[in-house]
């Protein structure tokens, strides 16, 4: 799913609410370095109060547009199912349980997975590698028999922490950020079928 931009734009309109104007380029450091752009308004002299009131508006505009947007990324099933012929798969996100029950509710991706560790399945976020190693641990295998697939700096920069190597898809919302320790560069999901199973 394709939910990054509009999880930037429900954080965008949240802090706008309380003076900070988030500029997209702003938004995509704080994301690769694992911060947070709240720290944009607390630096401005915003209240704690105020900044976890307003994180909650983030979270219901955040829902609100999974609920009305499109987020699908055409093709998936279909690449899941030719990696599903070869490959024991899992979803590792930050999606809090809430967002991700929202997203996947009437979706068949969850199907073709072993497991799905998300926010709350692990100690640290990415792009600590903690989420990659969780993963690891349930799968009982080592780094050397996994591959990730990832379309952001901070999935990346987990999944290197973590010794695993990294396919990165492109995507348009974070094509600016550095995935130069990817160990390879694909333009669409499509690709990953032959890429793996070959």
């Amino acid at each position: 799913m394709d939910t990054e931009p509009w999880y930037f734009r429900a954080t965008r309109r949240a802090l706008g609410d309380v003076g900070i104007d988030l500029a997209l380029g702003e938004y995509l450091n704080f994301m690769a370095r694992g911060q947070s752009a709240w720290d944009l308004a607390l630096k401005a002299g915003v209240s704690a109060t105020t900044v976890y009131r307003h994180k909650r508006f983030r979270d219901e505009h955040y829902q609100q547009y999974l609920i009305t947007e499109d987020i699908e990324i055409p093709g998936v099933d279909e690449v899941l199912t030719a990696l599903g012929n070869t490959s024991a798969m899992a979803i590792v996100t930050t999606a809090k349980k809430a967002d991700f029950e929202l997203i996947h509710r009437s979706r068949n991706i969850v199907s073709h997975m072993e497991f799905v560790l998300m926010s709350g399945d692990y100690a640290r976020s990415k792009p600590a590698p903690d989420p990659y190693l969780a993963a690891l641990d349930r799968f009982e295998i080592d780094p050397s028999e996994a591959v990730v697939i990832e379309d952001s700096e901070r999935g990346l920069r987990s999944a290197v922490a973590a010794g695993v190597d990294c396919i990165v898809v492109y995507n348009k919302f974070t094509e600016t950020q550095n995935f130069s320790r990817a160990s390879e560069h694909v333009d669409s999901l499509a690709e990953l079928p032959g890429l793996i199973n070959g």
